[in-house]
């Protein structure tokens, strides 16, 4: 009897947590967020704005047809389309964003710590990947890996490592969808090598096994952001 119920609490405790593996369930037709510049409280996610005043620009976005600038060095830009740019999507689960590149361009390795991804290429070819979270002893982390064409699409699981780049000689498009209405990103070089206050050179000599002052020329260096709201 006692192996039973513990059983039966072990299957509960898995749907629980399979339940709140995302973004939480609306409990009424929609939520729209309220700017956070006029909540007075902090809350996970946004405060529902009253439904008497919500408008249908609250749903609404435009310009995703636009291609977003690729003069930075990565050459590439994500156009953001979330709950900050639609405040509607408060409490859905979902976004999406465009991404464009410049021969050879790149979206760097990075991670959403909050969505899966799924991505559609529209226009040129993409060199896509994600690598998988820490292994058994003695095991590597696997690369998982495909290049892609207009019509195919990719799927990156939450929090895992990927990257995007474009081995064309022609620009590329590609459309995501996050499972999330704010996915966030951690651009890997960026929080490593750019964050402030700078992670302190020991711990990072340490880390990648490399003379202190190949750490100190890289934390030197401007890490730049393709991601765009």
């Amino acid at each position: 009897m006692a192996v039973g119920f513990h059983i039966t609490a072990a299957i509960l405790m898995l749907a629980f947590a399979i339940v709140y593996a995302s973004d939480p369930s609306p409990l009424q037709d929609f939520c729209v967020a309220i700017g956070d510049a006029d909540a007075n409280v902090f809350v996970n996610g946004k405060i529902c704005k009253d439904p008497k005043v919500v408008k249908p620009e609250d749903f609404f976005f435009q310009g995703l047809n636009k291609p977003g600038s690729l003069s930075n060095p990565l050459g590439s830009n994500v156009t953001q389309v979330n709950v900050n740019q639609i405040p509607g999507l408060n409490t859905l689960g979902i976004s999406l964003a465009r991404i464009d590149f410049a021969p050879y361009g790149l979206n760097p390795p990075h991670t959403h710590p909050r969505a899966t991804e799924i991505l559609v290429v529209l226009e040129g070819t993409l060199l896509v990947g994600f690598v998988t979270s820490n292994p058994a002893m003695n095991m590597k982390n696997r690369l998982f890996t495909k290049v892609l064409n207009p019509g195919d699409v990719f799927v990156f699981p939450q929090g895992l490592i990927h990257f995007q780049f474009n081995n064309g000689k022609t620009n590329a498009v590609a459309i995501a969808s996050l499972s999330s209405q704010n996915p966030g990103v951690i651009t890997i070089a960026n929080a490593v090598f750019g964050s402030d206050p700078p992670i302190s050179p020991a711990v990072l000599t340490k880390a990648f096994q490399v003379d202190n002052n190949v750490i100190k020329y890289l934390q030197s260096q401007f890490w730049w952001d393709n991601n765009y709201p």
